[in-house]
């Protein structure tokens, strides 16, 4: 009797065997990058306290601490997989851990908030090496069929870093300075770098592509100058202002002139040529959008937690827990909905589902129960798992295998150009919106300062001694207001979203004895 033949694999038998431990390394990795920005959530207001307990941040220097790594990150992005591509990914992954841990260990020993600010730059720099690595690594490790599946739990793993940051970091935050929440990350590096020299293979692109300096400086002048002028308005509570729209127009310009650059270019940063494909630039577009939301939602959750609500930051990190363990428990079964139902209705139902719980946010109050905030975040989670998983499916697999960097790094630039948008975008709908409601409050000489943020305002009316006490009702009364609104932004770009992906995502893809049963349909 003849043994059928065994279909040859195109990854090393000794590679293959050990996919699943080289995906746990792989995971550990992305674990730290998405960690340091779930941690650094509930240390917002710790960092913004006066010293000696944080640095005195005002709300535009807490949102550049955030945006100043998450600019890099987006800007160096494309080229780090380029280099994964040419390099070795293993290699740029090593380096980038590296950088990362420097970066982290730097910004704990942190005087000013300036300092801060670069060094969580510094973080960016290495977290672009390792997130697209991490994924281009998964794609050369798994065989296409097992695909879905990896990623799924790939994407698992961000929902875990989510759960893990907020709590890790109230606990650090009850018992060390506000730098322990950056400290913790070098021992995680040390780790991951000896797992990763043990069990991760090297891969790269018998092909790769030319790096393109001028479109990577092109590409981060644009945003910063777009991000900067955008928080300015915030700021300032006035859009309008001469300052402002020359920045934010600035911005637009040069990231205009940055896709006309690449569209002429012999070896672009982005091949916007792939745009071309509507089902790959609808699941780019979804990640984008819906990352915009929820990163600008997270970061004044825990100002309504905290400020308005009086809960520690480690209470706040158990608060925040039911959105984790949304994203770890529906994004690896996430494919399953997609087989049953298809990728539009899969990512169409998450985005509606964003929206509705975002719009939900506007019904808070100061003494609404907390189980309804608990439920909003679990339903969030779950939206975000059914859109995460199908929609990095789509864009892994729409490029072929060899160019698993590229896809993975514009998956992840969209997903960080729509966060760092998101918290400049609704951080300055809400600064804007808090200080109009509190101005008329204050004396007219604190204005500026005192009306930043409520932490500010609250900051200006403990120094007031019990005069103060008068301060605090309207504070929270005005940042409540501020929160809806900035909610109800939220709730509108996810809509955007599910109209984007509603139009141009694929629907179900039958299965094989379903294609089979319409071909024998159509014979008859």
């Amino acid at each position: 009797m003849t043994t059928p033949a065994v279909p040859a694999t195109r990854i090393p038998e000794a590679v293959h065997r050990r996919r699943w431990a080289i995906l746990g390394v792989l995971m550990l990795s992305l674990l730290i990058v998405v960690l340091d920005n779930s941690i650094l959530n509930v240390a917002i207001k710790t960092i913004s306290t006066p010293a000696p307990t944080g640095l005195g941040a005002t709300q535009s220097e807490l949102e550049w601490a955030i945006n100043a790594y998450t600019l890099v990150f987006a800007g160096l992005l494309f080229s780090a997989g380029l280099l994964g591509d040419r390099l070795g990914r293993k290699k740029v992954l090593l380096g980038g851990l590296f950088v990362f841990g420097v970066g982290s260990a730097l910004a704990a020993s942190s005087g000013t908030p300036v300092e801060l600010i670069s060094f969580r730059a510094v973080m960016g720099l290495g977290a672009a090496f390792v997130m697209p690595a991490t994924l281009a690594v998964l794609m050369n490790v798994f065989e296409r069929d097992e695909q879905p599946k990896a990623i799924g739990i790939w994407a698992g793993g961000v929902g875990l870093a989510i759960a893990i940051g907020p709590i890790t970091g109230g606990i650090l935050l009850d018992h060390f300075w506000w730098g322990s929440v950056f400290l913790i990350n070098v021992p995680i590096v040390i780790l991951a770098l000896g797992l990763m020299i043990w069990l991760v293979p090297d891969s790269r692109d018998p092909k790769p592509g030319r790096i393109d300096p001028v479109g990577v400086v092109l590409s981060v002048i644009g945003l910063v100058l777009l991000v900067y002028g955008i928080i300015k308005g915030g700021q300032l509570a006035d859009f309008t202002d001469p300052t402002v729209l020359a920045t934010i127009g600035a911005g637009l310009a040069v990231l205009v002139g940055f896709v006309v650059f690449e569209k002429r270019s012999s070896h672009p940063s982005i091949d916007v040529t792939y745009f071309k494909d509507k089902v790959f630039s609808s699941a780019i577009s979804a990640i984008a959008l819906v990352f915009f939301a929820l990163m600008g939602v997270t970061f004044f959750a825990v100002f309504y937690t905290q400020s308005v609500r009086g809960y520690s930051p480690l209470q706040t990190g158990l608060l925040m827990l039911p959105l984790a363990v949304a994203q770890l428990v529906f994004a690896p079964r996430a494919r399953l909905v997609v087989d049953r139902f298809g990728n539009k209705a899969t990512t169409t139902g998450g985005m509606l589902l964003i929206a509705a719980m975002l719009a939900a946010f506007a019904g808070l109050e100061a003494d609404t129960p907390i189980w309804i905030l608990e439920v909003i975040f679990f339903l969030m989670g779950t939206g975000m798992a059914h859109i995460m998983t199908p929609t990095s499916v789509v864009i892994m697999q729409a490029l072929p295998r060899e160019k698993a960097g590229s896809a993975s790094a514009l998956s992840n630039t969209f997903r960080q150009v729509g966060g760092a948008l998101g918290i400049a975008v609704l951080g300055s709908v809400l600064s804007a919106a808090y200080r109009s409601g509190i101005e008329d409050k204050l004396p007219a000489a604190a204005r500026h300062s005192a009306g930043e943020s409520i932490e500010a305002t609250l900051g200006f009316a403990a120094k007031l001694g019990p005069e103060g006490d008068a301060l605090v009702g309207p504070a929270n009364d005005a940042f409540l207001h501020a929160m809806h609104v900035t909610a109800l932004c939220g709730a509108g770009v996810a809509l955007v979203g599910a109209v984007v992906v509603g139009l141009f995502l694929p629907g179900r893809t039958p299965a094989p004895d379903e294609k089979e049963a319409e071909l024998v349909g159509a014979d008859k």
